[in-house]
């Protein structure tokens, strides 16, 4: 995450290209709201679906000229490059909206063609693949956004403004939580597309709940206070039985400098909706925010009544004021603060066409490749015998999440119903004990079997 901004002035709105987000997805719809909101993109260009035939009828459901309809991202790729080559009205970036097995290959390829690129999180499935992306960003220069869009909110960055003005004093803890309850019932195997998608490993990756909401909290956290994970417990669950990933994950948390924390996502909470929250106690003050209660964050200044500080009023910083649209009273939410992060990606990419350096407040790959750190730094394992039954704890120098031989310091207990065994990760093998003696050095033994594990 870079802050800061720049100058907005367009010349031209700038063209934008969708992969994914055609007929019955969610997420698309919310991404082309956003990017036209304050009038900086035109939508051009989209290859929106894997099925070619859903992909073409989608963009006639959107109005695309026919000519920019794409039956693939590959073909998408090819149609745009050309047209630039050409000196035309190519897209100036694309906009990756897919399940998450297809963000890597679209995003390397259009990267390293020279798009600009804005992608859904989590940004790839596995730590060496977001590790390519941002040698490749780092290597051409080519802007790349992640939509961690809750960073959006106007008291979000006032929350920032907070800490980084010292009205907290020295961090001491911090407990981020999303739970949601959409997930209580095995609705994936009734049809239903978004909860599919995300509980199959093949299109997931590694992790479900961490890796669709999780991520979401750790990022909000990282940006509220600036704190690193230094190293992390985690307890990843799957109380659904049956399901091969996690519903439900907790974690406590080492940050650098010595403050903790403790992170809770989960999608088997009933009766939840979307209630990503958080809270940060220092030796000054405390605050919380509530993403279902956006225009609001409480300021507990040591030894002081509460206060509730709420948007659009003179008071907030002008850093809130910058990203705020409507006076005080008219409610501001998620679309807005989605918003917020295409409006300064839009002017990363301007600064960036004008070979003009500038700093600007949105998510970057480096926050995509933390994201992954923080699913990548832990391991999975189930039983045979109890399948559903998904734990792991232990702490993980997140540090060394780039090179699996590093983790040798990680140790852990897998539980599983009978009891319990001891592990040790060492190097890129798995020892197994139990009562103190080693059982087994490989994989796994009988009975258990690794399911993940860093690359």
């Amino acid at each position: 995450m870079v802050s800061g901004t720049a100058e907005r002035a367009p010349s031209r709105r700038l063209r934008l290209g969708m992969i994914g987000g055609g007929r019955d997805a969610f997420i698309g719809a919310v991404h082309r709201l956003a990017a036209r909101m304050d009038d900086r993109w035109d939508f051009v260009a989209g290859a929106l679906s894997s099925d070619p035939e859903k992909a073409l009828a989608s963009a006639a459901d959107l109005r695309l000229d026919p000519a920019r309809a794409y039956p693939s991202w590959q073909a998408m790729l090819e149609g745009e490059r050309k047209l630039r080559d050409g000196g035309g009205p190519a897209i100036d970036a694309v906009a990756i909206v897919t399940p998450n097995h297809v963000h890597h290959g679209p995003a390397k390829a259009f990267l390293e063609a020279g798009f600009h690129v804005i992608c859904d999180k989590p940004m790839t499935t596995t730590v060496q693949e977001a590790l390519d992306l941002a040698a490749i960003v780092k290597r051409t220069g080519v802007i790349f956004g992640l939509t961690h869009n809750y960073t959006g909110y106007p008291m979000v960055k006032e929350a920032r403004e907070l800490v980084r003005a010292g009205k907290l004093g020295k961090i001491l803890k911090v407990v981020a939580e999303y739970p949601q309850g959409w997930l209580l019932d095995k609705i994936e195997t009734a049809g239903q597309k978004q909860a599919s998608w995300r509980m199959d490993p093949k299109k997931a990756g590694a992790s479900s709940c961490v890796g669709d909401i999780g991520t979401h909290a750790e990022n909000l956290g990282r940006y509220i206070t600036g704190l690193q994970i230094d190293e992390l417990c985690a307890e990843f669950t799957s109380f659904i039985p049956g399901r091969k990933l996690e519903d439900d994950a907790n974690m406590l948390l080492r940050y650098k400098g010595g403050a903790k924390g403790v992170l809770h996502c989960s999608q088997i909470s009933c009766g939840e909706e979307n209630n990503l929250n958080i809270r940060v106690y220092g030796t000054k003050g405390s605050l919380a925010w509530q993403q279902e209660h956006p225009n609001e964050l409480k300021f507990i200044p040591k030894g002081e009544p509460a206060r509730i500080l709420r948007r659009g009023n003179g008071y907030v910083s002008d850093v809130a004021k910058k990203f705020t649209r409507l006076p005080f009273g008219h409610p501001e939410a998620f679309i807005e603060a989605f918003a917020n992060i295409y409006l300064e990606a839009i002017a990363a990419i301007r600064a960036s066409i004008a070979d003009k350096r500038g700093t600007f407040d949105f998510p970057t790959v480096d926050d995509g490749v933390i994201g992954m750190a923080e699913i990548g730094s832990k391991s999975t394992f189930a039983t045979e015998a109890y399948p559903s039954s998904v734990a792991l704890t232990g702490f993980f120098n997140t540090q060394n999440h780039a090179d699996f031989n590093a983790a040798s310091a990680f140790t852990g207990v897998a539980r599983n119903q009978a009891g319990t065994s001891g592990l040790v990760l060492q190097g890129s093998q798995v020892v197994w004990r139990r009562d103190g003696g080693t059982e087994h050095v490989g994989s796994g033994r009988k009975g258990w079997s690794l399911v993940s594990r860093l690359p």
